[in-house]
């Protein structure tokens, strides 16, 4: 259904046809042959690079390849125009019945519209979020955790198979201060006055409820005993209690994730172990000494042997400490047992949503896998820059609930779901962003959440006054399919199926590009020429959807319920339900 992957398919064959009539040599490499639309519409509808990237190894000049290909192309029955532009570039025109047949495939298509094979069923496993449970998520999370989200439906949608995953840093040091601070807050929740959080723990206020959820438990039992008595029964219960919490919070974002990975699980199982004898046995393992990190001075620096992995082998640019000091484990090394089950279990692309803070973190891992897997597993991280919280242009920084940052929970609460998955596809992950509480809940054509919801339920709309007014019509998709589509004649109706036709390439695009952003992108253009359409006719009576010709109404009929269609299979990429009246 994907109108440029068809004519690429036709000037492949085209291509053969050359070499069988020896136009062109045997052997070339037609991979990079694309067909995209044109930067501009006025250059026509298709544009191919067949001659640029195929005349070097032909042993032509790219204007002639591109001439000879342009005459092929014209005898094709779907083009009216072909034209060489450039050096070599050709731009396509295909006759109204294309587009026409086009809007047909999207109307008994429905929902599923857009859908793709290129993905094949490959494995792919995304792991997002992972946000330490120490507390809620806050709202910088949420950016990752859409990110991650959207990004796995993309990639299902375009035909890849999918595993979302979280892992838990639920080991080390964090932890035991967590366990330490629900503590203190089990023994206020028994009526002792514990005074100010003391530094090194946690101070926010959502840690009241657990330790009164554990006085009510327990009683007395721990109030006057050793931490050696509590400490390890309290890690389990504080992380127990912190990723109820966070599973809570993606919930009411609209998230669910099948794995739950444990990196005390992990450790505890050997796999760690597993995975330093592999790189041991590579030869990838030394003990040596490493130079000052960048801008601390040598006297503040203490030289000491340690283990280290040879990670400057595979591009990063130091090698990596795998042991602390007490020997036990870095947070590299179980990081690098963890990737490596991920890879174990089927799949060879890895992706890892990350914050912004972690950038430094990224050739390290990189450099792991590639050892590890010797390059059959490639690990891809998204970085998600800051989230710059706003309220009518002022920053929002304090949180009731956490003490010292805005809750996940409380930005949903304050402007729904459906409201920030969409706000938080609206730059590249790899750009700050700004989320204005007051802006993003206006009524306006700046706010594209409800710019592009408007565009459905405008549609709906229509649906419902041609009930009225046509009481007979079908406005279903397959009876909208049989409608005298060559009724639509208009420039701007033509141009709005176009814009339709693209959407099985805008997902094929995106999911290749990794950038879930790209449907947010195209939502907002699609709205934008259905708002346009509307205000025609709001201008023109005859270029209203609904006229007095029933014939006419039914063909513009198929041409709104195509949009709603397109909206509605973008939107649920998106995690996001189409509205169809707005309050």
């Amino acid at each position: 259904m994907n109108i440029f992957n068809e004519f690429r398919n036709e000037i492949l064959k085209i291509l053969e046809e050359f070499r069988d009539e020896n136009l062109l040599p045997v052997g070339l490499d037609y991979g990079k042959v694309n067909c995209t639309p044109p930067k501009e519409s006025v250059y026509g509808d298709l544009s191919t690079n067949a001659a640029l990237v195929l005349a070097k190894g032909a042993g032509q000049k790219p204007h002639d390849l591109a001439n000879l290909l342009a005459q092929r192309l014209l005898v094709h029955t779907s083009v009216s125009e072909a034209t060489v532009a450039g050096p070599g570039f050709i731009n396509l025109r295909l006759n109204r019945e294309i587009w026409l047949g086009q809007l047909r495939n999207i109307l008994e298509a429905g929902i599923g519209y857009g859908n793709s094979e290129i993905g094949a069923e490959q494995p792919v496993n995304i792991e997002y979020v992972s946000a330490n449970p120490t507390g809620p998520m806050h709202v910088g999370h949420a950016r990752g955790a859409v990110v991650g989200d959207v990004l796995a439906a993309l990639l299902e949608k375009a035909g890849y198979a999918v595993t979302r995953e979280y892992y838990i840093n639920d080991s080390g040091a964090q932890v035991d201060a967590l366990a330490r601070s629900i503590y203190l807050r089990y023994r206020e929740a028994l009526g002792e006055d514990i005074g100010p959080i003391p530094e090194g723990m946690y101070p926010g206020n959502y840690l009241m409820e657990v330790g009164q959820s554990l006085a009510d438990s327990i009683g007395e039992k721990w109030l006057d005993a050793e931490e050696k008595e509590w400490l390890e029964e309290l890690r389990q219960y504080a992380t127990d209690a912190m990723m109820a919490m966070i599973r809570d919070d993606l919930d009411k974002l609209g998230v669910v994730q099948e794995v739950f990975s444990s990196e005390k699980a992990l450790v505890e199982s050997g796999r760690v172990d597993e995975a330093f004898a592999l790189l041991e046995g590579k030869g990838l393992v030394y003990t040596g000494t490493l130079d000052p990190p960048k801008g601390m001075k040598p006297v503040d620096w203490e030289e000491r042997p340690q283990t280290l992995f040879r990670s400057t082998q595979f591009g990063d640019d130091v090698d990596r400490p795998l042991r602390k000091s007490d020997e036990s484990w870095t947070y590299f090394a179980t990081d690098i047992a963890y990737h490596l089950d991920k890879s174990r279990r089927g799949a060879s692309t890895l992706i890892d949503v990350w914050g912004a803070d972690h950038g430094g973190y990224v050739k390290r891992m990189q450099a792991a896998m590639s050892a590890l897997t010797d390059g059959d597993a490639v690990l891809e991280v998204k970085l998600c820059q800051l989230v710059n919280l706003l309220d009518a242009g002022e920053p929002v920084k304090m949180s009731k609930r956490a003490g010292t940052f805005v809750t996940l929970r409380e930005v949903v609460d304050e402007v729904g779901k459906d409201v920030v998955r969409f706000i938080m596809l609206t730059r590249s992950n790899d750009a700050p962003l700004d989320f204005d509480l007051k802006a993003v809940t206006e009524q306006t054509r700046d706010n594209p959440v409800f710019y592009v919801q408007y565009a459905h339920a405008r549609a709906c709309s229509v649906f419902r006054n041609a009930a009225e007014q046509f009481p007979n019509m079908k406005c279903d998709g397959p009876a909208l399919a049989k409608a005298p589509l060559d009724l639509l004649r208009s420039t701007e109706e033509t141009e709005m199926i176009k814009l339709m036709a693209a959407w099985p390439s805008v997902v094929e695009g995106a999911a290749l590009a990794h950038e879930p952003h790209r449907v947010a992108y195209y939502l907002q253009d699609l709205a934008a020429a259905f708002h346009g359409l509307w205000t025609k006719g709001n201008l023109n009576a005859d270029a209203r959807f609904l006229v007095e010709d029933e014939s006419v109404t039914w063909a513009r009929m198929a041409l709104v319920r195509g949009v709603a269609v397109s909206i509605a299979s973008g939107l649920a990429v998106l995690g996001i339900e189409p509205v169809e009246e707005m309050r």
